[in-house]
């Protein structure tokens, strides 16, 4: 029998040094926008930040997942928080200095983007190598709720700091840095590389992950649905919400309220999935939380109260990080070992690639239509993603059900799947985790924590199963 993860030592390692981690990041989330802004002037500069950073991210990540599945993961990230640290010294240095040029943010917050690539997917395959399968939802959901914790306190705790002095969440991030690189070498726990590679930037292999998720229907219609259009569609709601409960800027109390509950929603989600026995009940978990979503924005197109949309925001919340926390699950045991890396950067990959693109689309509808009439466009798009994934034959069969096996999808030679066993064990429901959160953080390096964003459904900070 496996021990139970309180007494694991290297799954309290991973967790401590993503915690560390991610509140470093949090608090710089909320300082470096407000650093550019008080260098230059310039709301415009500020956001370009955030935009590299996101492009960067979609551009490296599923190079990023092949690096992760060819070199041993603890030595990757090792390398990766060398570079980290690194980046974030120089940045700390200099506005200690009293002068961060524009030059060196830019690079700052591409470098990071990078390296969170590459950190995250090794994370993921360490993970796997540290948790048995059957403790695999448990991890999951605590991981997950480390990062939610971390997003509430984080930024306020950066916001605090840049009051005193800028320079103090930059040095707060370098100290989080430091002990999440000491806890990740304190780890003993090795993933091994694989056996044969070609080019890291060869077709096959950028393709290879895509192609495992494209041919196991369950997973495509799940990642398709829910990660993709259910992100993008929810990230329009919020902003529209975030928009109209704060009378359009003239007051942020409104719409504040709604993203706090948001928030709060991932974090009691994330509480509550090992309760819920997540991975064995993931159809009715996405079924549900798509019904809800679509209920959500019928509410809010009558109604014109922010608390009743924060509840209602955080229900959805709560009940998608749930049912992210189940799929994380099922993905991680059903992929093969020496191909983790790459499956999930490419679900990071689909599930992160349409989020910049949702709250624009709700800015579009709300000056275009209004309040009321943009909530009803949006709950219509939810409604034809919650039918699909009510409806579709593979999502209704479940993980298990596929006379394929993994490896045989995948176009991979026999022997190199998952075990058999596993496969009949899983149950129904893409991937932060990751993300990576790159939207809008410009962080150094966030944690490369395999319970988030990039991780499920809505993995992002977009998306109904942000955690």
């Amino acid at each position: 029998m496996a021990e139970p993860l309180r007494s694991n030592r290297d799954f309290r390692l991973l967790w401590l040094s993503g915690l560390f981690a991610a509140l470093g990041g949090q608090m710089t989330a909320v300082a470096l926008p407000l650093l550019i802004l008080k260098e230059t002037g310039s709301a415009v500069r500020a956001g370009a930040v955030g935009t590299v950073a996101v492009c960067a991210v979609l551009i490296t990540m599923l190079p990023g997942g092949v690096m992760a599945d060819r070199v041993e993961r603890r030595r990757l990230m090792r390398l990766c928080d060398a570079g980290s640290l690194a980046a974030v010294t120089a940045l700390a240095v200099a506005v200690w200095n009293g002068h961060a040029p524009m030059a060196l943010v830019l690079l700052v917050a591409t470098s990071g983007a990078v390296l969170n690539s590459v950190y995250a997917p090794a994370a993921f395959g360490l993970m796997r190598a540290v948790v048995p399968p059957d403790q695999m939802s448990t991890a999951t959901a605590r991981l997950q709720a480390r990062t939610a914790t971390a997003r509430l306190v984080g930024p306020l705790v950066g916001g605090a700091l840049f009051g005193v002095h800028p320079a103090l969440p930059f040095t707060a991030q370098f100290l989080g840095l430091f002990l999440s690189t000491l806890c990740v070498a304190l780890v003993r726990t090795r993933s091994q590389a694989r056996s044969r590679a070609g080019s890291v930037f060869s077709r096959r292999e950028l393709t290879a992950g895509l192609s495992f998720l494209w041919r196991l229907p369950y997973l495509r219609t799940v990642l398709l649905v829910f990660g993709l259009g259910m992100n993008f569609s929810f990230g329009a709601l919020t902003f529209t919400a975030l928009a109209v409960f704060s009378d359009s800027g003239r007051s942020g109390l409104g719409g504040g309220f709604v993203i706090t509950c948001v928030s709060a929603g991932a974090l009691v989600g994330a509480l509550i999935a090992p309760r819920f026995a997540a991975e064995r009940h993931v159809r009715a978990l996405v079924v549900t939380t798509c019904w809800s979503c679509v209920g959500t924005a019928a509410v809010l197109a009558w109604l014109s109260s922010p608390v009743i949309a924060g509840l209602l925001c955080a229900l959805c919340m709560c009940l998608s990080t749930v049912a992210s926390i189940g799929f994380l699950a099922t993905l991680l045991v059903v992929t093969p070992e020496d191909r983790i890396g790459r499956v999930q950067s490419a679900a990071g990959f689909l599930s992160s690639i349409v989020q910049p693109f949702g709250p624009l689309a709700g800015g579009l509808l709300l000056t275009t239509l209004g309040g009321s009439a943009a909530f009803g466009v949006i709950g219509c798009v939810l409604g034809v993603s919650a039918a699909v994934v009510t409806l579709a034959p593979s999502v209704r069969a479940g993980a298990g059900a596929s006379r394929e096996k993994p490896q045989a999808a995948a176009g991979e030679p026999k022997g190199t799947g998952a075990p058999e066993a596993a496969q009949e064990t899983v149950a129904p429901q893409p991937p932060e985790g990751s993300d990576p959160e790159p939207a809008a953080t410009a962080r150094t390096r966030p944690a490369a924590d395999p319970g988030r964003a990039t991780a499920g459904p809505g993995s992002g900070a977009a998306g109904p199963g942000t955690p």
